[in-house]
């Protein structure tokens, strides 16, 4: 841990430093200068996700998952609340537009600093020591190694992780980038461009993350359980949790992928009421982005697998192609007049579906019991399919009976959720045990399973 938290400490000092010093430049790269006093805002948030990232790995690495949760909780609200209000104040104070944004952005720096506050005081105070939590859990004691020697070992293991993740984040400035400058070549001036990169990013992007970042703590939790297995060479346990893990990916995301594809606008005229124009723009975008929720998540599982396998280098081969994909074909559809923007969502569409095909393939080679592909992907599929499906055609209908609102849509969100938790359960894509995971769950699942003692 303190190895862990030099070396975060470092990186996040001079990342933060040259992203302050070199913020004119950095915007003037991606084509909007006018985003340099963003660019200053947001640099120290850097600093505090590195330092907070040693703690939070510490205590993910005694499966101890709650200062994780609440801490990014406290981010979050510290973002949404602190980036609101500071944008408010400046706006009653006529503050000009890139000053506004940047105490906007201010506030996810906040938030990060807060989070990163709490994280130290549960250090501190809760003094969650490796020896109590080793006795607990039966560890083997572990031979003395010296500073240097642990480096090297943190850096074999960060460096190609830290990589696959930066990929991520590099395919948002490819599409900042080409959007900006892309557009400019088909005749949009300025003006235009930060009107329908504004929507991509505050409309289309954030709700098409959300069901990401929600199977994201499915590769938290899977990577200390599948290393454990792994090293004990306990191929029943391993094959267990890459099955789980795999499993609860594609049944969550599958029909989250679908829906969004199908209901684009409907979700955001919903989350978004009153901004029509942008809603315009944004909906055929996020509709395209839908089709990669799927893969974004299977990408976020398979990229943890790899590395509870200790192929840290494998997602890097597979990130490698995919951003070689993106952007070749980001910037060729993006330059086709009739295409225009819609290239952003499309290259990540290609690029998420190249690298989770290629994960899927280091994946099931590694696998020591072999993987049922079946169950695993087409029985969801056609759960999926079917009950979205279903409720498209009910929400046609519904639109005609009934005018404007969005009860129409809410009806249909429900009769697709209720339609894919018995399709899910009928062809045996979710079991009694998987619902038992779910809040108030176990009863659900105990009439399931007396339903099947009966039959």
């Amino acid at each position: 841990y303190r190895c862990a938290s030099r070396i975060f400490l470092t990186f996040g000092i001079a990342a933060s430093a040259l992203m302050i010093f070199f913020a004119e430049e950095l915007a003037a790269l991606i084509g909007n200068p006018a985003a340099k006093e963003c660019i200053v805002a947001i640099a120290p948030t850097l600093l505090f996700v590195c330092l907070s990232g040693a703690i939070r790995g510490y205590c993910q690495g005694f499966e101890y998952m709650t200062p994780t949760a609440l801490s990014q909780l406290i981010e979050a609200l510290g973002k949404l609340v602190l980036g609101i209000l500071l944008a408010s104040l400046a706006i009653k104070r006529g503050y000009s537009l890139p000053t506004v944004s940047a105490l906007a952005v201010l506030g996810i720096s906040i938030g990060s600093f807060i989070s990163l506050v709490y994280l130290w005081l549960v250090k501190r105070l809760k003094r969650i020591e490796s020896r109590e939590l080793c006795d607990n859990q039966g560890c083997k004691k572990a031979r003395n190694i010296s500073s240097a020697e642990t480096v090297i070992k943190l850096l074999r293991i960060a460096l190609p992780i830290t990589l696959g993740s930066a990929v991520i984040g590099l395919t948002r400035i490819i599409d900042m980038t080409l959007i900006m400058h892309r557009l400019g070549d088909v005749g949009l001036d300025s003006a235009q461009r930060n009107e329908i990169y504004g929507a991509y990013t505050t409309l289309a992007l954030p709700v098409f993350s959300l069901i990401p970042a929600l199977i994201a703590p499915v590769s938290v939790a899977l990577v200390p359980q599948l290393s454990a297995f792994v090293h004990k060479r306990d191929e029943r346990g391993e094959g267990t949790v890459l099955e789980n893990s795999l499993r609860l990916t594609v049944i969550l995301a599958l029909p989250a992928s679908l829906g969004l594809t199908a209901f684009a606008k409907p979700i955001l005229e919903l989350l978004f009421s009153g901004q029509s124009e942008a809603i315009a723009v944004s909906a055929p975008l996020l509709s395209v982005l839908g089709g990669s929720v799927l893969f974004s998540c299977l990408m976020t599982t398979t990229n943890a697998i790899l590395q509870a396998y200790k192929r840290p280098w494998l997602p890097i081969i597979s990130m490698a192609v995919g951003v070689a994909v993106k952007l070749i074909s980001s910037y060729a559809l993006m330059g086709v007049d009739s295409i225009g923007v819609m290239g952003a969502p499309l290259g990540s569409l290609l690029c998420n579906l190249c690298v989770t095909i290629i994960n899927l393939a280091f994946v099931f080679s590694l696998s020591r019991e072999g993987l049922d592909s079946w169950r695993l992907f087409f029985k969801p599929l056609i759960a999926s399919v079917l009950s979205v499906g279903g409720a498209l055609a009910l929400y046609a209908y519904l639109c005609k009976i009934i005018n404007g609102g969005s009860l129409p849509f809410a009806i249909s969100l429900l009769a697709a959720v209720l339609l894919y938790l018995t399709l899910s359960l009928l062809t045996g894509s979710v079991t009694a045990k998987d619902l038992s995971l779910l809040p108030f769950g176990e009863r659900l699942a105990l009439r399931v399973a007396v339903r099947k003692e009966k039959k």
